[in-house]
Order: structure tokens, then C-alpha cells, then sequence
């Protein structure tokens, strides 16, 4: 059955083909590492002389989809080592996020060196957390790692749980339901999602965060306490679980896959540029996909069968360009590039009074103002989420129709605009408050005048973050998600700016409370400026034949 299984799945995805059907499974290897633990690994074993080893290390579980990838790379050609991680699925001490995943790795490496099939060559491949355990022990593998297969996942942990010094509470407690959510029998869990995961769904709405782990799985989660109380810059805590530090270290060739709409895209995207400036030649895929995307499941696979092939078994790669990626937008499409990010032109666009957005400088005008209710928090809609039903490209109408939303439309493009790479806002906020948020988004509005969201970002102001002027306006620079789309003639580019995205960051209370204790809630105004003196604005990269 299983052969048959891969065999359409081949087929199916268009996979290069197979070089043997003959694979021998064997299941449960007890690994010990250096404390004891056992941890439970599964091993594909073709029946090819001196085939490579690619290893993969998950908190997921060794069946279902992980269970289909063994074969298939087992039938290309590669010993296959699946490894729970420890404290899940049978195998033994506690799972804490991070923190085993280097000794636990290398150990594996060691055990591995001692099987008899062993020719002293491996690659690693996964997907979010499995490629956390990459970085991991990359640094430390020496010449053996022969290349990384990373989708969807980074170096630098800390970035993503923080982005713009907020918090991402949906994402960090999804990710904890989720976890909590293999230990209880199948039904019960398939009963939680048809009814729409009410647990999980009344903690996103819970103060004070500290008990909203609780709300949502039953019980109280080691990490997610720890991640609110450690969430400072400066936190000794994520030293040892972050690997980004080594990163110039790796030498084994690394092929990166994600989606601009991905949690983790700002953070692999400048691991790309820590391996090139390091002088590594990565090659990196950035399609139209969120995080669980099946499309990402797809062209992961493929693009890692082929980064294996070449840099495990010696066998000619694709040659394709070192960068690929996806235009979003009315007639975009894929692009090769050389590099990432391409040359491009800043194109400034400013807000202007009466909700417009034009590259004109604006004249002096009255700011505009909006109240922000912490109680009533500006809703998240689409974007960058964990789960891909929820995330992606939505019509942001409804949230736009809100009174604590401030929008900035441009008249209908002549001519196309393509944008390609990072984006930067500049916004001048006074506030009654010293505690806020600031976030941006990057709509386009079609000829139907739906508002499709394209990327966004959020930043957390605290006294003496940002410089205030005299009249007590705050400059907040806003980085947003790097981007690559097209904005077709008769379409308007809108920029949305709010004082939150609620649950995909934590709710700012206003108080300066601590993130996990705060349940006081204090609503204020804000002034957004845009006059010469404070030109709020959005700063696009314009590819150069878009912009003459």
C-alpha cells in the first residue's frame, strides 16, 4: 500500500523518479543521547549501495505526512532517519521548545555515525520547527552536513515571537493548543475543530494572558509562561535558543522555501542575508503561500528532492536561478532573480489628508485622529497566521469600515506598479498615551474596490523607545513584511494605520503593565501627522521598469 501510495504521489507532484521501490522500514529505534533519554526514530532504508542520510527531526510525529516523505526520499536514493523529539510521540524526557535540540541533534549525528549503512555524509530537511533543529546543530556538524533543506522556519526564534517588540499571541498560543492538542485521543480532537475551537478562541480573548494557556488547552504550558515573562531585548533566557549567532559558521549549502504570507518570512529572509554576506551562494523560494499552505508542502518537496540530489548524491541539479520567486497581483507571476533583494527604487508614498495617499509631498493639514480601545481591539483579519485558513490575502473591508481605523487610498494607477522587496513606513503619532502600538498595512484595492492585504507590520512604542519632538510627536519607523507584487492599472494602493491587530499581536493595554499580568485596559487618542514638518509615508521598492 505504501509503495502504491508514493508511487501516485510521484506522479501526482511531478517528482523525479524514483531510483528504487524496495524500502525497509524499521520503527522505534530507541536513540539514547547523553542523559539517557531515549528518543523514538524511525528508519528508510533503500536498497541502493552508499546512499546519503537526510535526517529530520520533528515534534509532529513520525506517521501520516512524515511517514509518505520517508518513503519518498528513501525511493530518490537517501537513507531516511525520522526522530521525535524528545518528551513527543514515545519518546522519553519533557518537550521544551528549543532547548534540547542542539545536544539532542548532535548526539543523534553521533549515533548515526555508527550505523553500517553511515558513508559519512547527510542533509537535514523540515519545515517550522523541524527546521529550528537544523540551525540548531548546523554550525557543529563539520563536513558531514552536506546541505539543509530549511521551509518556512529561521535561525533567530526570538524575532518572530516579538516582532516589533509585541508579542504574536495568536501564533505562540495556536502553537501551544496545537501541541497539547496530540496528547488527547483523535476524536476528541477532530469534535474541537468542528466546533470552531471555542477553548482557543475565548483564551485569545482572555486577560491576563498568563491564564489564557490554561483557557485553551486545560492546562498550564511551561513555555508560554516562560515566553511572556521573558520577552524583553535583553532576555538571558533566549541566548541558548536562538542559533542565529553562528550562523557565518555553516558551510553545508542551504536551499530556504517560504511564502509572503509566512510567520516566519522577515526572519529567514535575513538569514539569506547572513549567508550571503558570510559568502554562502543559498538558494531561497518565496511563493504565494501562508505557513500550512499544501502548495509549500508541494514545492518544498521538490525543491528539496533537488537541492538533495546535488549536494548529497552528486547528481545534476535544476539549475535554476539562485532566487525564485512569486509576483503576487494581477498579472505577476514567477520571477528569477540573481539576488535577494533585487535592485530596486524607493518609491515614497505619502499620507495626505482626507484619507489620500500620492507620492506628492503633503501641504500643512490638521492631523488625523482615532481612538483605540484596548477593550475593543482593532481586529486582525488575514496576513501572516499559523493556521492557513484564516491567514493569506482577505478583503480587509470590514475591518476598514471601523471608526479606529485610519485608511489612505491613492487614485487609480495609469500604469502598473511592481513592487519587489523589503517595505518600510514612517509614521508621526502623538498620542495620549505613552504606551501604543503603531500598525501598518499595504492594501490592493481592486476595480471592484475590494482591499486585499499585501503585507503589514506592527510596532510597540514605549517612553524613550523613539524620540519625541517638542510638540510630542513620536517618528515610528514600521518595518512591514518584505514583498513581491503587482499593482495593476485601474487598482489603487490603500495603507491602512491602526493601533493593533488583535489576536494576531497582543492587545497594547496602555498601562505599560507586564505582558503576562496586565488586565487594565485604558483607551486614548491618536494623531496621526502628514505636513511637511511629519511626512507619514510608505516606502516602496519599485522595480525599475515598473517605475519609468
Amino acid at each position: 500500500m505504501d509503495r502504491l501510495l508514493t508511487r501516485l504521489v510521484g506522479v501526482a507532484l511531478r517528482l523525479p523518479a524514483a531510483r528504487t521501490r524496495r524500502v525497509a522500514v524499521t520503527r522505534d529505534i530507541a536513540v539514547r543521547v547523553r542523559d539517557g533519554v531515549a528518543l523514538r526514530t524511525d528508519h528508510y532504508a533503500p536498497d541502493l549501495p552508499d546512499a546519503p542520510t537526510v535526517l529530520v527531526r520533528t515534534p509532529y510525529g513520525r506517521g501520516g505526512p512524515m511517514r509518505l516523505l520517508g518513503r519518498l526520499l528513501a525511493e530518490r536514493g537517501q537513507h531516511v532517519v525520522i526522530q521525535s523529539c524528545r518528551g513527543t510521540y514515545g519518546s522519553g524526557g519533557e518537550f521544551a521548545p528549543l532547548v534540547h535540540e542542539r545536544d539532542d541533534g548532535l548526539d543523534t549525528l553521533d549515533w548515526l555515525r555508527r550505523q553500517p549503512w553511515w558513508t559519512g555524509v547527510f542533509g537535514m530537511f523540515g519545515a517550522s520547527y523541524q527546521g529550528f533543529v537544523q540551525w540548531a546543530v548546523a554550525a557543529e556538524a563539520a563536513d558531514e552536513l552536506r546541505a539543509m533543506v530549511a521551509v518556512v522556519t529561521a535561525s533567530a526564534t526570538r524575532d518572530s515571537t516579538y516582532a516589533g517588540e509585541s508579542f504574536a499571541l495568536d501564533t505562540v498560543l495556536t502553537w501551544a493548543e496545537l501541541l497539547q492538542a496530540q496528547t488527547v485521543p483523535w476524536l476528541a480532537r477532530q469534535w474541537e475543530l468542528k466546533r470552531g475551537q471555542p477553548r482557543l478562541v475565548r483564551a485569545l480573548a482572555h486577560l491576563p494572558l498568563a491564564e489564557a494557556d490554561r483557557i485553551a488547552t486545560g492546562v498550564t504550558v511551561p513555555f508560554f509562561q516562560e515566553w511572556l515573562r521573558h520577552h524583553t531585548p535583553d532576555a538571558e533566557y533566549w541566548r541558548l535558543r536562538c542559533f542565529g549567532d553562528r550562523i557565518d559558521e555553516v558551510r553545508a549549502p542551504v536551499a530556504m522555501v517560504s511564502g509572503w504570507q509566512d510567520i516566519f518570512l522577515p526572519a529567514q529572509l535575513d538569514d539569506y542575508a547572513r549567508l550571503r554576506a558570510a559568502g554562502a551562494r543559498p538558494r531561497l523560494t518565496v511563493g504565494p503561500w501562508t505557513h500550512g499552505s499544501p502548495g509549500l508542502f508541494v514545492a518544498a518537496l521538490r525543491e528539496g528532492i533537488d537541492w538533495l540530489d546535488e549536494h548529497l548524491a552528486g547528481r545534476p541539479g535544476s539549475g535554476r536561478a539562485p532566487v525564485r520567486v512569486h509576483v503576487g497581483g494581477t498579472g505577476g507571476g514567477w520571477r528569477d532573480l540573481p539576488d535577494w533583494p533585487p535592485p530596486a527604487v524607493p518609491a515614497r508614498w505619502h499620507l495626505h489628508a482626507g484619507g489620500v495617499l500620492d507620492p506628492a509631498v503633503p501641504t500643512a493639514t490638521a492631523p488625523d485622529r482615532i481612538r483605540y480601545d484596548p477593550a475593543d481591539p482593532t481586529p486582525s483579519l488575514g496576513g501572516p497566521l499559523l493556521v492557513a485558513q484564516r491567514a493569506g490575502a482577505v478583503d480587509n473591508r470590514p475591518v476598514e469600515a471601523r471608526p479606529d481605523v485610519l485608511t489612505y487610498t491613492s487614485a487609480p494607477l495609469a500604469t502598473p506598479v511592481e513592487v519587489v522587496g523589503p517595505v518600510q513606513a514612517e509614521i508621526h503619532v502623538r498620542s495620549e498615551l505613552s504606551h501604543l502600538d503603531v500598525f501598518v498595512r499595504l492594501c490592493d484595492v481592486d476595480r471592484r474596490g475590494r482591499s486585499w492585504n499585501v503585507c503589514d507590520g506592527l510596532v510597540r512604542v514605549t517612553p524613550g523607545r523613539f524620540p519625541t519632538d517638542g510638540s510630542g510627536v513620536v517618528r515610528v519607523p514600521v518595518a512591514l513584511w518584505p514583498v513581491a507584487h503587482r499593482f495593476a492599472p485601474g487598482h489603487r494602493l490603500r495603507v491602512q494605520v491602526t493601533g493593533g491587530a488583535h489576536p494576531r499581536w497582543a492587545r497594547n493595554p496602555g498601562t505599560g503593565e507586564p505582558l503576562g499580568t496586565a488586565v487594565t485596559l485604558r483607551a486614548g487618542w491618536r494623531e496621526i501627522l502628514h505636513d511637511p514638518a511629519h511626512l507619514s509615508s510608505v516606502v516602496l521598492p519599485a522595480l525599475p521598469t515598473a517605475a519609468e
